[in-house]
């Protein structure tokens, strides 16, 4: 937690030797030297800043729309399940009027449509939603279809 809080890569003995990892602890206990551990841990510490980096860099950029609008995303989207609301763009829009900047307002409509399409069990907690809040809304749209 202390790398997290000051902006540093987090710490992984993932692929840390256990022999190389139990002789620096043993170091430490039993003669009170901490030069071997010091190595393993500085040697982890480099390979967890390469992975941590080739991660980050593999990752692409947040959406800077959905993240203004986090809240007004997750709200509208279980407002839409919860209500049992068909997925159509003039409802969304006229939901999503009061929550958003008329220039982002198309943006918006666009996300929520495409975030109602891909609603699937695995994605519920996001939106806050209960699986039978889910299936009520999947049997209602395909009542309706």
């Amino acid at each position: 937690m202390p790398l997290i809080k000051h902006n540093l890569a987090p710490l992984s003995f993932v692929d840390v030797p256990e022999f190389e990892y139990l002789a620096g602890t043993l170091a430490v206990y039993e003669l009170n030297r901490v030069e071997l551990l010091r190595e393993v841990f500085a040697w982890a510490y480099e390979r967890s800043c390469q992975r941590y980096t080739a991660i980050k860099n593999s990752l692409p950029e947040p959406d800077p729309l959905r993240l203004r609008y986090r809240d007004a995303l997750t709200d509208m989207v279980a407002g839409m399940v919860r209500g049992l609301a068909q997925i159509e763009d003039e409802t969304i829009r006229r939901l999503a009027v009061p929550l958003v900047d008329a220039d982002d307002l198309d943006a918006f409509v666009a996300i929520v449509t495409n975030e109602l399409y891909q609603l699937h069990e695995g994605s519920l907690v996001r939106y806050r939603l209960r699986p039978t809040e889910f299936a009520r809304w999947v049997w209602s749209r395909q009542s309706a279809g």
